[in-house]
């Protein structure tokens, strides 16, 4: 699965322990920064991210920062991406099999490096559902 990775300085050593875990598990993924934890603006990054899954060159995204709110407001902004903020693995379950989300967000302040995977697991090996979803996800996009 291509996927592309993104946040700031507070979602860094989180994202870098993905980044490497994603690698080992076969994945092909592009890490958008930041490089370090130095104080960093999330857009930067997140629009980058969101770009590559809009125009299909990443089946998925994966953003972090402190509380996972400012990477998901960013990546909304642009058309085609549906970022789900996830803190548990049954949300991130849900955010593909109701939402067909195609970018996670997790607040790096708030969960372990342990949930992380976890999350990403689930996201990652859920599916988008369909049926009376379809009709909602389709309503959307402005």
């Amino acid at each position: 699965m291509k996927i592309a990775l993104g946040g700031d300085h507070a979602g860094f050593e989180l994202k870098a322990g993905l980044v490497e875990s994603l690698r080992n598990q076969g994945h092909d993924v592009k890490d958008f920064g930041p490089y370090s934890d130095e104080p960093a603006d999330y857009p930067d990054f997140v629009h980058p991210v969101a770009e590559a899954v809009e125009h299909s060159l990443y089946e998925f995204g994966i953003l972090i920062c402190g509380s996972g709110n400012g990477v998901a407001m960013t990546a909304n902004k642009h058309a085609g991406i549906r970022a789900a903020l996830c803190w548990t693995s049954e949300l991130a379950t849900l955010a593909r099999q109701h939402n067909n989300a195609n970018i996670l967000c997790m607040p790096a302040r708030f969960i372990s490096y342990e949930s992380a995977v976890a999350i990403t697991d689930a996201f990652l090996s859920s599916g988008f559902e369909g049926g009376r979803h379809e009709r909602r996800v389709n309503k959307i996009s402005c």
